[in-house]
């Protein structure tokens, strides 16, 4: 009998607000509308080129996408080299969004990993250092050290938003 009326005065406050509920209940809100679609995770976008531009110095390439490689073994620019690279730049600030990024390699020490990583540090930090002096903000620019890979080769690469990094199948990415 107890167990009764104390189960009574718990549910009498339940019971009540049953009643006073309407008998209808309103309309959900509209749903929001669906994300947009994105490309998976590790799936190729399509590059934006850089504007066209004047015929690159020796020791400077571009390749496919827009990228351009430099053959550099110091830290130091020739002057018609840093003259590119801040051309480059320019074209490159008129692109809406997206980063940039300089990947560079050295071909040495094959011995002493940091010493390389501080070298490609250096080469990549020139030619950051001659983008940002052809207009683009530097704040869009990643820079990529890698120190000595496989192949030992001085190079730095300026790789414009959407462009894969040629050297990602030798990292095993």
């Amino acid at each position: 009998m107890r167990r009764r009326a104390l189960l009574a005065a718990l549910l009498a406050p339940i019971a009540a607000r049953a009643q006073d509920a309407p008998a209808e209940l309103p309309e959900p809100a509209p749903a929001p509308p669906a994300p947009p679609r994105l490309a998976p995770t590790g799936a190729p976008t399509q590059a934006t080129p850089a504007p066209a531009g004047p015929p690159l110095p020796p020791g400077m390439e571009a390749s496919a996408g827009g990228a351009v490689r430099l053959a550099l073994s110091t830290d130091r620019l020739p002057p018609e080299m840093a003259e590119a690279l801040a051309a480059l730049g320019g074209r490159l600030a008129t692109l809406p969004a997206g980063r940039i990024t300089v990947e560079a390699q050295v071909s040495g020490p094959a011995n002493d990993a940091s010493l390389a990583r501080r070298a490609s540090l250096a080469r990549a930090q020139a030619v950051k250092a001659a983008l940002v002096a052809g207009g683009l903000d530097a704040t869009r620019i990643d820079l990529r050290p890698l120190g000595r890979m496989g192949a030992g080769a001085d190079r730095v690469d300026v790789l414009p938003p959407g462009v894969a990094s040629p050297t990602a199948e030798s990292r095993g990415r």
